[in-house]
């Protein structure tokens, strides 16, 4: 992919990309745009990222897809340097988030986010009072994950998404 005459690529993220991933996502937790996490989950966590790196070796985006249940993945995490903002490099990760969840047979995407505007762009739409039927419900509410809280509309999950819309595209 090439932007501007400055050429990257999206590739699986390594181990060793997660220093780099956290300096990605830094600027967006200073900014309350997303939720801080520890390096540890991170770690926990790099199989699901994809990253957007340059010739040079530099990463200038990030992205995650986590999945929820069998026919439902959240995308998270999904941050582009200032740098490279609206010059595609977002658009290209979830293109290829988007991929990988059609790779593992899922049909829906769900997202948390105040890039309202982004997320419509790509297909996605406000879930407003959506929710699961109710045997569903009652296996994902068994979740100790976060993402599925937030899919759910948990109150517990409220102090820390308020503002955020719950977002969803079926693919």
């Amino acid at each position: 992919m090439s932007s501007e005459g400055s050429a990257y690529v999206i590739r699986r993220a390594r181990t060793g990309d997660v220093p780099g991933i956290r300096e990605l996502v830094e600027p967006l937790v200073q900014r309350r745009i997303l939720l801080g996490k520890e390096a540890v989950t991170f770690y926990e966590s790099v199989q699901e990222f994809r990253v957007a790196e340059t010739a040079d070796g530099q990463l200038i985006g990030c992205g995650a897809l986590h999945v929820m249940w069998s026919d439902l993945a959240e995308v998270r995490t999904l941050a582009v340097a200032d740098p490279w903002l609206g010059r595609g490099v977002g658009r290209a990760l979830l293109g290829r988030l988007e991929g990988d969840a059609r790779e593992l047979g899922l049909s829906r995407l769900f997202c948390l986010t105040f890039e309202v505007g982004f997320f419509e762009r790509n297909g996605f739409v406000d879930m407003g009072s959506e929710t699961v039927d109710p045997t569903l419900y009652a296996e994902l509410v068994r979740s100790h994950d976060e993402g599925v809280a937030e899919f759910l509309d948990l109150a517990r999950v409220k102090p820390n998404t308020l503002g955020n819309t719950r977002m969803l595209k079926r693919l």
